[in-house]
């Protein structure tokens, strides 16, 4: 059920992102937007570490700020397989997937103080 959710939210969150932000696009049926979601999570889960590790130094030295560009790198990825599985998934260069990153952030936070896990 917890993975459900998170699939729900990530969902949630990439639909606002293509509602809000300029050359973030979503051309299909609501379903693929959740295989988006799934695309979305499993790269979060796996790649997102490894960079994270790799651009320890620079989070350090930015204080943080730049687990942002990682993010922005996660969604550009999943833009990238999401189009190569035929998900009709795309965001158009660095800076739409900067701020999509951002609401999807702003969405997945506010959403998942919403609904809790119950575990």
């Amino acid at each position: 059920m917890r993975f459900l959710l998170r699939i729900l939210i990530n969902a949630a969150a990439l639909w606002a992102a293509t509602r809000i932000v300029p050359g973030v696009e979503h051309t299909g049926p609501w379903t693929s937007l959740l295989l988006v979601a799934l695309v979305f999570g499993i790269l979060n889960a796996i790649v997102r570490p490894i960079l994270k590790l790799l651009t320890c130094p620079l989070i350090l030295l930015t204080l943080g700020l730049f687990t942002f560009v990682i993010n922005a790198v996660m969604l550009w990825l999943t833009s990238a397989v999401s189009e190569s599985l035929g998900l009709g998934f795309h965001v158009s260069g660095f800076v739409a997937a900067f701020l999509g990153a951002l609401v999807v952030t702003v969405v997945n936070v506010i959403l998942s103080v919403i609904l809790p896990d119950k575990e």
